[in-house]
């Protein structure tokens, strides 16, 4: 006999980590699986997307078994199936998206391609029942560092873009030239934690009135220069005030959108959200001008499954559903 409450599997493959998720009436997670590939890759200093393929490859069946054994479902049991379409590694995004397409096939089931940054978004509805739009929201990661103004649930308006480096890339990067490894974001915040914020003033770009577009090429730049200039460096001052210069910006910015467009909720969503300085000075600004800051859980802001069973949720209940011939876009955007 088939579940009464309505589930959907949603499947992530658009970089380096595998997801499977299985989520019952767009909200209880019965089962939320993912296989990260930061090892293999670490000593690479960044994601190889040939390497990252194949071992999406490796791990995406056993995972999804385990998915359903969680769950204490079967494939019978599903009413839909999801998985990312872009933006992502091209490679890695056909693998995800070719399974779901065979499951969607062979059960008889409609398939939902999610976009991975509408994906970073939904990850708030899990989390926050009663958040409605409009609201502004910063979706910074690796490789996006946007400022969206999202009016309803179907009306997302990009009103601030980065330049050139995205908030996670100048991690990474600023990182590598500090000698920490990959990934940087969270390498960087560890070695900032009894470090000075203010021991180097590091340059906040486009600082300009009404401007909500970022640029974090000249602050890595910066960055090299003062380790070549003082060989000598303090790791942990000079640490903290890169980490520093990268979020006073990312936290001005958003709460300056918000109050230009008369909306009092600010939303953060990507891996960088996962910063533990800029959650702080984030929810300090938040309670100085009496607005309202949101997280996701750590785990929900770095790629993860569950984020795009959220966002298919709410195309599944309008009977919004793709052609299975629907290609994967590597270059998607919102």
């Amino acid at each position: 006999m088939k579940n009464s409450k309505r589930l959907i599997m949603a499947i992530e493959s658009s970089c380096d980590d595998t997801g499977v998720c299985i989520l019952s009436e767009g909200r209880e997670i019965r089962a939320n699986l993912l296989s990260s590939q930061i090892d293999i890759h670490n000593k690479f200093g960044g994601v190889v997307p040939e390497i990252a393929s194949r071992k999406h490859l490796e791990v995406i069946n056993p995972l999804i078994a385990n998915a359903l054994s969680e769950a204490g479902v079967d494939f019978s049991d599903l009413d839909a199936v999801a998985a990312t379409i872009g933006p992502g590694l091209v490679g890695a995004l056909l693998v995800g998206v070719s399974v779901a397409k065979a499951i969607s096939f062979a059960m008889n089931i409609p398939f939902i391609g999610v976009n991975h940054l509408l994906g970073h978004i939904y990850s708030n509805f899990l989390i926050y029942p009663d958040l409605a739009p409009p609201f502004i929201v910063l979706l910074c990661s690796g490789g996006h560092t946007q400022i969206i103004h999202v009016r309803d649930y179907e009306n997302f308006i990009l009103i601030g873009n980065t330049l050139d480096d995205a908030a996670g890339e100048a991690f990474d990067k600023g990182a590598r030239i500090l000698e920490l490894g990959y990934p940087g974001g969270p390498l960087i915040q560890k070695a900032a934690q009894d470090g000075d914020p203010n021991s180097v003033a590091f340059p906040r770009a486009l600082r300009e009135r009404d401007n909500f577009n970022f640029s974090f090429s000249g602050l890595k730049t910066s960055l090299l220069y003062h380790t070549r200039k003082h060989p000598d460096y303090n790791l942990a001052d000079i640490a903290a005030s890169y980490q520093e210069a990268i979020v006073d910006i990312l936290v001005e910015k958003s709460f300056k959108a918000a109050k230009k467009l008369g909306v009092k909720n600010v939303i953060f969503a990507g891996g960088v959200a996962s910063n533990k300085r800029l959650r702080e000075k984030a929810q300090h600004k938040a309670v100085q001008w009496r607005y309202e800051a949101f997280f996701p859980p750590v785990q929900f802001c770095t790629d993860n499954a569950a984020m795009i069973a959220s966002a298919a949720w709410h195309r599944f209940c309008k009977g919004d559903f793709d052609s299975l011939e629907t290609p994967v876009n590597p270059s998607l955007k919102i």
